[in-house]
């Protein structure tokens, strides 16, 4: 694993470690504290402070996970795959749509295993909305709203709001999510509209952004993202011709792998009653359990992929059409248009 910030502290590492069938061989990371961190949280795993080392050593590895500042993914994930490693990249895939592709492109020439790691598919809301789609909950569905929404009215010193050419912002951040859990869920847009805003005093990049994707069907995703939120609004609106589901709060599962606990236990994921969403019409609504959260499946069916073939859980290509439809949006929000996408 490459990096041992917060991505690979909390969100990858918990699950390398655990998984069946992985081991968590490897940690490469030059800040001291993280090295320390690592080496003793997990003690069999080596600590490396070179990546030049791991690419010297490429053949005692199998995978390489790539969980650094979003500029850096792209040529660490070719770098790994010229090296006959299969490779799980953080979101976003990479900076460009263009990047992506040619690393689409490499992996399938070598016929390695490339994925993306938009974890998010995995959260318990967004598992329960899948659920309520595919049982006819609501009818057929409309308008899917989808909100990250945070009150930061403070810049912070970070890469992820450093220059968006390098893949800082909201859009690049928590618009990779938004986007690929639409995509998920109704396919393709065929158009895109966007609201690209730098709001908070000294900001760098985007902070304050709504996009506006047209599928398929006449279903329309209305999707927020905002780091001056000052009041929150519903994380899903799913609204349908037969009724409705809306659910509040964000999924338990990173404030407990941020907190140290190890995944996929008993209870992992679940969600008390008192924050479960609301489903039904006009004024009859009744609470509607939300279904567990579980990311350990992301990474149990890489494990399977790399044992046995067929595809990661999310694939390059897929990986590609998010870094597209972010490309389209920031076109629009320059523009005031809206971008039509072709393929």
């Amino acid at each position: 694993m490459i990096g041992y910030g917060i991505g690979g502290s909390a969100f990858h590492a918990p699950f390398l470690a655990t998984t069946p069938g992985l081991e968590l061989a490897a940690v490469v990371t030059r800040n001291p504290d993280r090295q320390a961190s690592a080496r003793e949280r997990y003690p069999t795993a080596e600590v490396v402070d070179d990546v030049a080392e791991l690419w010297r050593r490429a053949a005692e590895f199998d995978l390489v996970v790539v969980t650094t500042p979003n500029n850096t993914h792209a040529p660490l994930a070719r770098t790994a795959l010229e090296h006959g490693l299969a490779v799980v990249v953080d979101k976003p895939f990479a900076t460009t749509s263009a990047d992506a592709r040619a690393l689409a492109g490499l992996a399938a020439e070598r016929g390695l295993l490339l994925s993306v790691f938009h974890n998010r598919r995995w959260d318990g809301d967004f598992r329960t909305v899948r659920r309520l789609l595919a049982e006819g909950r609501v009818g057929r569905p409309l308008r899917f709203e989808s909100r990250f929404e945070r009150w930061r009215p403070r810049v912070k010193v970070s890469w992820k709001e450093s220059d968006p050419a390098d893949g800082g912002g909201i859009l690049f951040d928590l618009g990779s999510h938004l986007i690929d859990q639409a995509m998920t869920l109704f396919g393709r847009p065929h158009r895109v509209y966007a609201e690209v805003l730098t709001r908070r005093a000294g900001a760098l990049v985007d902070d304050d952004v709504f996009v506006a994707l047209h599928h398929d069907d006449g279903v329309v995703s209305q999707l927020s993202m905002s780091a001056v939120a000052a009041n929150l609004g519903p994380r899903f609106r799913l609204l349908g011709d037969a009724g409705a589901f809306v659910k509040d709060g964000m999924d338990p599962q990173e404030d407990a792998l941020r907190a140290g606990e190890e995944p996929g236990g008993p209870g992992w994921g679940e969600e008390p009653p008192e924050v479960w969403g609301r489903l039904g019409a006009g004024t009859e609504f009744e609470l509607e359990r939300t279904d567990p959260g579980a990311y350990q499946l992301y990474y149990a069916a890489v494990a399977e992929a790399l044992a046995n073939g067929g595809e990661p859980p999310v694939t390059a290509a897929e990986g590609v059409a998010t870094l597209e439809v972010i490309e389209a949006a920031y076109a629009s929000g320059r523009s005031g248009q809206v971008v039509t996408l072709t393929g």
